[in-house]
């Protein structure tokens, strides 16, 4: 218990670090609940989890609270067999099978290392872990620990700062690294002199730009790892930091120097002497495989899993966005809103999957080169939007209304039944009079319907024309 109140850990702010540690738990030994727990004298406190888990539960229920007082990891393949946890609530009600923890150690005041928690894995379906599961769960344990290590050293660099007035500008260097370091796990660590112009990297930075270590490259060299767009961005962040002692945060691409692309997080701020500023000091980061990620996430999370064109929440985001440029820049925006004719009938006369058919290929067609400057989404249901700002589409958007709705004529057969549904589009260009999205939206969507209403009323009238 002392060692776990020492770190201050318990119902700490989330922290990327140890998120992105849980979710490699998962995505590693393919377990859709991952968790990096806490044991206090009660209860069980997550710090950071993956899938549908509480936040906390009594430590007499808590399977980690078993897996602390093991030496080396503790495995269940199904806990609704063990004699031990066949009656635990986290089996019985919440459906827990599999379970494959590892004690987390961290030192007391007196360097002893002490179990404070667990970094766990579970399922709802009985399983095992192999041997290369069980080394992979180790590793990431060793993480775990390193990562609180780091944060430890960073809370004691800081209060060492704190306490103490007298230390050597060196000192106060190493603190600010530490403390950029805690954020970023210490990947490496540069200065760049200003009177000189000369970066001084930790190893660290060269492992990262793929060097031998060696002499540190003055700062031009050093910018050209870098494209020209990404190294006027660092540049004046830099310049900035200089003038104005504000510290700089950049997400930049960065080619090695074997001819690698990735992507790397840089952190910077100055360092004064009597008075002038002497150095810009910061920490570097390896980040390709996080920002794939989170790349990755980002489309999953604005992207319709059916039709493969982005959803409502992504289109409300890009609609703001189209109509902010359009309020600053004068430029034409308009805002097609779709409705498919016919949908209901397909799916209610030839079922839901040739209803998913059609949307399908409604989606496939909305991503069609003639498209590729606009922004398609489904919005739900039959429903789809387009937003316009190609100025030659606009000029001639009456054609473009048109032949949307001919590109939106689609067939599907079933069981030899074969029925189609085509799009009614209905259309409106922005004005500045327009005041909020809710109602650019709404005054397009009336539109719509009275375009659909018109539709039924000329199919009518070929009805009657046809009858006589």
């Amino acid at each position: 218990m002392a060692a776990l109140q020492a770190h201050a850990l318990l119902d700490s702010e989330p922290e990327r670090e140890f998120d992105a540690l849980v979710s490699l738990a998962a995505d590693m030994l393919d377990c859709p609940l991952a968790a990096l727990t806490l044991i206090d004298r009660d209860r069980l406190w997550v710090k950071a989890g993956i899938g549908d888990l509480p936040v906390e539960v009594p430590r007499s229920v808590a399977i980690c609270n078993h897996t602390i007082r093991k030496p080396d990891q503790f495995i269940v393949d199904d806990l609704s067999k063990d004699a031990d946890f066949a009656g635990n609530p986290l089996v019985v009600e919440n459906g827990l099978r599999f379970y494959a923890g590892m004690p987390i150690h961290a030192p007391d005041r007196q360097g002893v290392a002490q179990p404070i928690g667990s970094l766990c894995v579970m399922d709802a379906t009985p399983r095992s872990l192999n041997e290369s599961g069980m080394r992979t769960l180790r590793h990431l344990t060793t993480l775990a620990e390193a990562l609180i290590a780091a944060r430890a050293i960073a809370r004691r660099a800081t209060d060492i700062a704190e306490l103490s007035e007298r230390q050597a500008s060196d000192l106060r260097a190493k603190d600010r690294t530490f403390q950029q370091a805690e954020r970023i796990s210490m990947i490496g660590s540069w200065r760049l002199s200003i009177p000189e112009r000369i970066a001084s990297w930790s190893d660290g930075v060269f492992r990262i730009h793929e060097l031998p270590l060696g002499e540190e490259p003055d700062i031009d060299t050093a910018m050209n790892y870098y494209p020209a767009s990404e190294r006027q961005q660092l540049n004046d962040a830099v310049a900035h930091a200089v003038e104005t002692g504000i510290p700089f945060d950049l997400e930049l691409d960065f080619t090695t120097a074997t001819g690698r692309l990735r992507r790397v997080r840089v952190m910077g701020e100055r360092e004064e002497s009597d008075g002038q500023v002497t150095a810009i000091v910061g920490v570097f980061q390896d980040i390709t495989d996080r920002h794939a990620l989170e790349m990755t996430l980002r489309r999953t999370a604005s992207t319709d899993a059916l039709t493969g064109i982005c959803n409502r929440a992504a289109f409300d985001r890009a609609l703001e966005g189209a109509i902010d440029r359009a309020r600053q820049s004068g430029a034409l925006m308009a805002l097609a809103l779709i409705d498919l004719d016919g949908f209901k009938l397909i799916n209610d006369t030839l079922g839901h999957m040739a209803g998913d058919d059609i949307l399908r290929e409604v989606g496939r067609r909305l991503r069609a080169p003639w498209l590729q400057n606009c922004y398609v989404a489904r919005l739900g249901g039959d429903e789809f939007a387009v937003i316009v700002e190609d100025a030659g589409l606009l000029a001639r958007i009456d054609q473009f209304r048109q032949q949307l709705e001919e590109t939106l004529s689609v067939s599907v057969t079933a069981e030899g039944l074969t029925m189609t549904c085509a799009g009614t589009v209905g259309m409106r260009l922005w004005t500045p009079e327009t005041q909020t999205v809710r109602y650019f939206v709404h005054r397009t969507d009336a539109i719509l319907y009275a375009a659909k209403r018109a539709r039924v009323g000329e199919r009518r009238k070929g009805d009657r024309r046809r009858a006589a």
